[in-house]
């Protein structure tokens, strides 16, 4: 008996496997520069690596990849039972992370740092694969430091970050954020939130982890704001609850959504934002020229603060300690500078200091070169 072998696979399509899961700093920019590739390489075959821990099942399949789920290994930053067992999970998470590569016959490995990156790296340069690193904020995480040392492709989102023989290409956007045009879209935006088309309007992005005090601050303010003819758009989050009094008729509007499928319609409502300061965040507002009040999330080594570092000192952003925010520092320093046209037009003209539009087709060449020297060397 014959068996049909099926059609014959594309051996001239770039296979290409990335690690980015866990926390959508990490999915989305993975994301991304898996549609780089394509647009590049449009018979590339992308595989993601994920687990069932963290934002993976619902990112990567909303996106169009085929994803892959390995054992999770956070690694523990102190001495504890935790600890002792991370070998024994590591290994089992890089024999998962190898049948991968195998099966999909990669070519290389793309990390972004997080739960997922280590088991991949790992199993990459068991098979001699090229590693492709990058490495989105200015503080590196403990799975791009290790990687760093196992290849010379390494890939930051902003100069001056400590690992070896950098190359700073920014952080892959979805090209929907880095042409994004928001005064062509202010009005429309504006009305399919319920805001009207005139006055300032704050965005305030407090669905992420650890984003309660920018909540209760922001919430806190919103007689005050009012009071002052500032509109809010409020994007809580599916975890937040945000209870906001009813104004009074004639007042400006407070919006509150839990959740926004389209942040190009919520860049293009506001003209000021205030959020958590990740690296993601940082450069979509960068791509958009939104200035921002950043605030920090405490703790991980200052990192968050590190992000926002260079849009602060050129102007184009404030930042304010987690502790320090609360609805007085809102009423007695925020609702001076939003309402403040020249302040906001000085800001917004300064907020794109740190915009890299072309990162996702920049990081796209950059692995396809990784591909094309591994084949020329076999």
């Amino acid at each position: 008996m014959t068996i049909d072998p099926g059609p014959a696979p594309d051996v001239t399509a770039p296979r290409v496997v990335v690690a980015g899961g866990h926390s959508a700093g990490h999915i989305e920019p993975a994301m991304n520069l898996a549609d780089a590739l394509r647009r590049l390489e449009p018979t590339a075959e992308i595989t993601a690596l994920g687990t069932v821990r963290g934002l993976d099942t619902t990112l990567v399949p909303a996106r169009g990849y085929p994803l892959e789920l390995i054992p999770p290994v956070p690694l523990p930053r102190r001495l504890n039972r935790a600890l002792l067992r991370t070998p024994g999970r590591l290994r089992a998470a890089v024999r998962a992370a190898g049948a991968v590569l195998d099966r999909t016959r990669a070519e290389v490995v793309v990390g972004f740092g997080g739960y997922v990156a280590v088991p991949a790296y790992l199993a990459a340069r068991g098979r001699r694969l090229p590693i492709v690193v990058h490495e989105a904020n200015a503080r590196a995480g403990v799975a791009n430091r290790l990687a760093a040392r196992m290849t010379p492709y390494v890939f930051t989102a902003a100069p001056g970050v400590r690992l070896p023989h950098t190359v700073p290409v920014g952080i892959p956007l979805r090209p929907a954020l880095t042409g994004l045009d928001r005064p062509a879209l202010r009005d429309a935006a504006r009305k399919r939130f319920g805001l009207r088309p005139d006055g300032p309007v704050l965005l305030v992005t407090g669905g992420s982890q650890g984003a309660r005090t920018i909540n209760a601050a922001v919430s806190g303010a919103a007689a005050a704001l009012r009071a002052a003819g500032v509109q809010v758009l409020h994007i809580t989050g599916s975890q937040h609850v945000v209870e906001v009094p009813a104004g009074e008729p004639g007042e400006p509007p407070y919006v509150v959504v839990r959740y926004v499928d389209q942040m190009r319609d919520a860049y293009a409502t506001a003209d000021l934002a205030i959020c958590r300061s990740g690296a993601m965040t940082c450069a979509e507002l960068a791509a958009a020229g939104l200035p921002a009040v950043y605030v920090p999330l405490p703790g991980r080594g200052g990192e968050q603060r590190l992000n926002a570092k260079a849009v602060v000192a050129a102007g184009g952003a404030l930042l304010i300690d987690d502790a320090d925010l609360d609805p007085a520092w809102i009423a007695a320093t925020l609702i001076p500078v939003l309402t403040d046209p020249e302040r906001i037009a000085a800001m917004t003209a300064r907020a794109t200091v740190a915009a890299v539009p072309d990162a996702g087709a920049v990081l796209a060449r950059h692995v396809l070169a990784a591909i094309a020297r591994r084949r020329a060397a076999r």
